[in-house]
């Protein structure tokens, strides 16, 4: 007789809270939720063996919506709280959804220590380059000159870039796409979750109210495949309407050829997503001297925190036999009277 069970198969509604999602009307927040819930009913593991942590931010109202577990905590602390849950229940899947103000500004700190670390879990930042939750002040990815309730005369910031700080960090799966892609989204966060290790996929997702139309120049469907390039491991770096433009070799950086869509020089350069010159490469990437990448950046395999912490609690359960009347009745004591 066989031992073996049928898949269960689920659809993304398995995956929904009874609440009512409650953010602007037409905020991306819906399509990432969506995508988030299709992705899980892919994973094809029941909802109770899932785990969203969030911060604070437009982005961290996201556990009410989900039917799995959900942890909504303080500002910025989405990821040592979620690194606890992790080493302390390894069979669940914990995905921390955070947002750029939450994520870089405030949780910075977390941010770097937990890429660094490796914790096998899923860091999604949502970031639509403003303050949305709190009314429109400007964010560590706000870009340089934009005019909001906290600069009136324009930010005289550089923005920060999560993807390139994600690869600085030693993050050892890095993702970027925007909310406007859902199919692809799905995809993303199907490879994110099957990465054995802390995976940071970068969501671009606009703000209609307090940033309306920030990724216009490259997320708009008239414009965007000359102002895109699909990022895959093995694959050719083109783009353009027609596939008709290229990433060759430059000098210490890429440069862009056009060419006969049936006919790419043999210079295109593949792309590796495991070569770090190749991925800091395409990071360092400037829009509009060059498009904006979006797909599985860079993916390598190194040992995750919570393996690590199990490890050493095992190796120490060999070295030391615990007696506890030996323990009770060793050193001095005291009697309370």
């Amino acid at each position: 007789m066989s031992t073996t069970t049928e898949a269960v198969k689920y659809k993304a509604n398995d995956f929904k809270s009874s609440a009512e999602p409650r953010w602007c009307p037409g905020c991306e927040d819906y399509a990432i939720l969506k995508a988030v819930q299709t992705a899980m009913a892919q994973i094809g593991r029941p909802k109770n063996e899932h785990a969203v942590v969030s911060g604070i931010g437009c982005s961290s109202r996201f556990p009410y919506y989900m039917g799995t577990y959900g942890f909504h905590t303080i500002h910025g602390r989405p990821l040592p709280i979620a690194t606890g849950l992790k080493v302390s229940n390894p069979e669940l899947a914990v995905w921390v959804v955070t947002g750029d103000g939450d994520g870089i500004s405030i949780g910075g700190n977390h941010l770097m220590h937990a890429l660094r670390r490796n914790t096998d879990m899923n860091i999604l930042l949502f970031d639509n380059r403003i303050y949305g939750l709190t009314k429109g002040q400007y964010s560590p990815t706000s870009e340089k000159g934009k005019i909001n309730k906290t600069a009136p005369y324009g930010t005289i910031e550089e923005p920060a870039d999560p993807a390139s700080l994600a690869v600085e960090c030693g993050a050892s799966f890095v993702a970027q796409i925007s909310a406007t892609y859902v199919k692809e989204l799905v995809a993303v966060l199907v490879e994110a979750y099957n990465h054995k290790g802390t995976s940071f996929v970068h969501i671009y997702q606009n703000c209609y109210i307090y940033n309306n139309g920030a990724f216009d120049g490259f997320t708009e469907r008239s414009i965007r495949d000359d102002n895109n390039i699909k990022v895959e491991h093995g694959k050719p770096l083109i783009f353009g309407e027609k596939s008709n433009k290229g990433l060759v070799m430059g000098y210490g950086k890429f440069d862009i050829v056009e060419f006969e869509p049936e006919n790419v020089p043999d210079n295109v350069v593949i792309y590796d997503e495991t070569d770090l010159t190749l991925v800091r490469m395409i990071v360092d990437m400037k829009f509009p001297e060059f498009p904006v990448p979006m797909g599985v950046i860079k993916r390598v395999k190194q040992p995750t925190f919570d393996d690590r912490v199990h490890e050493q609690i095992e190796s120490a359960k060999t070295k030391f036999k615990p007696d506890l009347s030996k323990l009770i009745s060793s050193g001095d004591t005291w009697e309370v009277k």
